[in-house]
């Protein structure tokens, strides 16, 4: 199959870029199956395995896709009624989707009115290899995420380790903030990372006890997730969005109760770093990912819906969930 994937962005991500990773490993996947992959993305991409384009915002969308190709496959907005074309929402939106909108988990799609789905799946190799050490040999917990984002709750995971007499790194955030109101947190026992790059993500994370997560939004899917259970990092959040999907009892704990979190952080030598890397490894990986994608292009192809009904956005996606303290 000749597949053209879009993205408005430069490939592959310069720092963390979560999408952009996902999109760099769909097309890697597909094209160690055998597919032909053409990246229509933002100058400055370069591809070794793909043939690139740079896109033009300035030009009609139509014109800039080669006329071979059998399906386009978006990842950011775009016009098009001369090919086959499926869209992938990555985050929640209250814009109109269409009838060919794929979203990154059961929820997602669920909350949006739609039924097709497809969990992010990550190349692993790109990844260096995990010591799975004992629990015992795993010092700090910590939070990977926009921190400055009050819905992503880092709060709630620095009261959480506090609580519970542990240690935590904040990746993502600084110890002062002033990007969403002024906020100095004074806790000591916080390490405050910045925005890190993939070395210093993974050495901290092989070194972590678990990841502490407890949003008060819908997630529409959550790298932080997967990738923290593939470095061997157990998941203590909130059961929101598609966090129900991603988490199952052997590789974490999820709840609304600060008090349940508490608990499970300060127990969280039961949890197994070998069966949480082995689990991510496995289920969210690019290859299951780019596989579960091959079976919409082919719907869309042979001109079969892939949402019974156009999916419609209802809820307010940005309101505060409940969080008991």
């Amino acid at each position: 199959m000749n597949i053209l994937l879009f993205m408005d962005a430069v490939l592959p991500a310069v720092n963390y870029g979560g999408t952009q990773r996902v999109v760099w490993d769909l097309a890697y996947a597909l094209s160690t199956m055998g597919h032909r992959i053409t990246l229509l993305a933002a100058k400055g991409t370069v591809c070794p395995f793909a043939k690139v384009i740079d896109y033009n915002p300035e030009a009609p969308f139509e014109q800039q896709v080669p006329k071979d190709i059998d399906i386009v496959h978006a990842h950011s907005q775009c016009n098009c009624s001369s090919f086959p074309i499926v869209h992938t929402m990555h985050g929640n939106s209250n814009t109109q989707a269409s009838s060919n909108t794929i979203f990154v988990s059961k929820n997602h799609a669920l909350r949006h009115g739609g039924s097709a789905y497809v969990h992010n799946g990550l190349n692993w190799d790109n990844y260096p290899e995990v010591s799975l050490n004992a629990a015992g040999n795993r010092q700090r917990f910590h939070f990977l995420g926009k921190a400055a984002w009050r819905l992503k709750n880092v709060q709630g995971a620095i009261d959480i380790t506090k609580l519970a007499k542990q240690q935590l790194d904040v990746l993502g955030g600084h110890r002062f903030n002033i990007k969403m109101g002024v906020r100095f947190t004074f806790d000591r026992h916080v390490r405050f990372h910045g925005m890190v790059n993939d070395v210093e993500k993974s050495s901290i994370m092989s070194g972590s006890k678990g990841l502490v997560f407890p949003v008060t939004w819908h997630e529409p899917f959550g790298l932080a997730i997967t990738e923290s259970l593939y470095f061997g990092c157990p998941v203590f959040a909130t059961p929101y969005g598609s966090l129900p999907e991603l988490v199952s009892n052997e590789v974490g704990l999820l709840s609304d109760s600060q008090p349940d979190l508490v608990t499970a952080v300060s127990n969280a030598e039961q949890f197994s770093s070998k069966v949480c890397h082995e689990y991510a490894r496995d289920l969210f990986n690019a290859h299951v990912m780019a596989e579960r994608y091959l079976g919409f292009y082919d719907k869309i192809i042979n001109n079969q819906p892939l949402n019974e009904i156009k999916p419609d956005w209802q809820p307010a996606p940005f309101k505060k969930l409940p969080y008991k303290k």
